[in-house]
């Protein structure tokens, strides 16, 4: 018996113009989270595809258990022990728990039915053995990511995995859903399960690693185990070169008066009494837990939701916002937190989406301008360093950072002066970080106002001028860079105020 679960030797995987891997290693040993980590573009997600079986690799070997493994399909690749939890979740939210647990392997009774009372039984248990003590008769879709995170946990362990990938698990959860998934990961690890951990965020690697496996440009780099590596050794490995400052702040000239002034903002249920100011020339973060209310207060603001109450001002004047229509006419950008769902049309190429928000201002009478358009999407690329062969080039193709940087560029279109950032730089690797937070400079140094609503701690101190605190759909802190309340704990204590 080998002493890995899984083990990949010498992966090669090719795509027309493109080698996605090359010779790449990975193993994962039976009880070790094993971390891997990587850039976006790095190639991860080929990685995992090629680990259960939607991709083929062009050349090298694949092991479960010390017996070499040819991959078909996914269905083969599940049958081996190898189950993934992805970053999108595969729940059908209408069905129940145990219909999503059970799902292509139902249990059935001698009379050739389905057998609900048996599944019901022991979808609750596996639940149960993950911490969620809850009716599995429920259907998925009235629970939050937290607990549809652990259905998709309960199928693998019901199949009885040897190892789980779990791909950027954390991108949607809260503090304290975090905190039940690594446990959860732990008690896994102590069944003998290998867990095969993707993720962006250094700290939890951390946390939660025994090891942990670099890759850069569709190669592997290098494996240690989590002792051996330090902030500074994994950032250099993941981008073949040292970042002196993960938070490049730079200060503007704050504006005399404020560029946005919202006051009383109500929407009942859901906003209370929102009032602040955000000038030009700085950052103004937004902090609180999960359900705090900040994006809520955004999408208000953008007129995506209808509020009961409240003033808007833009530069001193009242403004009525009704619809994103109205906001962006009153140059407000909105990169919103879902930008696959919302933010971009992922099947159209950059050249289509950087004008999307501001196809008036592209059109010649009632024609596009092509000559505009080609001019301002090959700037944008410039500007954002964009990656991407070309204009033409799809949206989906792009890694999340460029993803992110399309958007950025499709805001930057519209000659915006307040620009809303909602968790903008969520699932992208600490070099598009870096990336978006130069933009976000760029911005305030033009005397631009930007608003960034942010759940990493690390990012509104590093980032935010000032930093406004939300709970429970009400404002229950702010503080300023220059004075001793700038800090975590006091951000913290204000998100948890009663």
């Amino acid at each position: 018996m080998s002493e890995y679960i899984v083990e990949l030797k010498n992966a090669v995987k090719r795509f027309p113009g493109v080698v996605a891997l090359k010779n790449m290693h990975l193993n994962v040993k039976p009880g070790e989270i094993h971390g891997l980590i990587g850039e976006n573009g790095a190639g991860k997600s080929t990685l995992i595809k090629v680990l259960t079986g939607v991709f083929q690799p062009d050349e090298g070997e694949i092991y479960v258990e010390g017996v070499q493994q040819h991959f078909k399909n996914p269905n083969e690749s599940v049958a081996a022990g190898i189950a993934c939890v992805y970053q999108e979740l595969n729940i059908e939210k209408l069905l129940s728990i145990t219909d999503n647990i059970f799902i292509n392997k139902w249990i059935k009774g001698k009379n050739g039915l389905l057998d609900y009372k048996t599944m019901h039984k022991k979808a609750r248990e596996v639940m149960l053995s993950l911490g969620q003590d809850i009716d599995p008769t429920r259907p998925a879709g009235t629970f939050g990511m937290g607990v549809q995170q652990m259905i998709e946990i309960a199928k693998a362990v019901l199949i009885n995995a040897k190892m789980i990938i779990m791909d950027e698990p954390t991108s949607s959860l809260g503090e304290r859903e975090v905190e039940q998934l690594m446990k959860t990961c732990r008690e896994l690890r102590d069944r003998g399960i290998g867990i095969m951990f993707v993720s962006h965020k250094l700290e939890e690697l951390f946390e939660l690693c025994d090891r942990v496996t670099v890759m850069r440009d569709g190669e592997y780099i290098d494996t240690r185990d989590i002792g051996e590596w330090d902030n500074d050794s994994l950032i250099k490995a993941m981008v073949g070169r040292s970042l002196e400052n993960q938070f490049p702040k730079e200060f503007g000239v704050r504006s005399k008066e404020p560029m946005l002034k919202v006051e009383h903002l109500t929407e009942a249920g859901v906003l209370n009494d929102v009032s602040f100011e955000a000038y030009g020339g700085e950052i103004l973060g937004f902090s609180g837990l999960v359900g705090a209310g900040r994006t809520e207060t955004m999408r208000a603001i953008f007129g995506a939701d209808k509020i009961d109450g409240g003033k808007i001002y833009i530069k001193g004047k009242e403004v009525q916002i009704n619809s994103p229509k109205d906001a962006i006419k009153h140059g407000i950008a909105f990169l919103t937190e879902d930008r696959k769902g919302q933010g971009l049309v992922l099947g159209e190429p950059i050249r289509t989406n950087v004008i999307l928000a501001n196809l008036k201002g592209f059109s010649n009478g009632l024609f596009l301008d092509h000559k505009k358009i080609n001019e301002a999407g090959e700037k944008n690329i410039k500007d954002l360093n964009i990656k991407a062969p070309s204009l033409s080039e799809k949206v989906l193709q792009l890694s999340g950072g460029n993803q992110q940087k399309v958007v950025i560029g499709k805001w930057i279109n519209t000659d915006a002066d307040i620009f809303i950032f909602d968790e903008s730089t969520r699932g992208i690797d600490v070099g598009a970080k870096v990336e978006v937070y130069h933009i976000m400079n760029r911005l305030v140094k033009a005397g631009k106002c930007v608003i960034m609503v942010s759940s990493e701690m690390p990012e509104i101190l590093g980032m935010s001028d000032r930093v406004i605190v939300m709970r429970g759909g009400r404002i229950t802190g702010e503080m300023d860079r220059s004075t001793d309340r700038f800090n975590q704990e006091d951000i913290m204590k204000a998100a948890w105020e009663v």
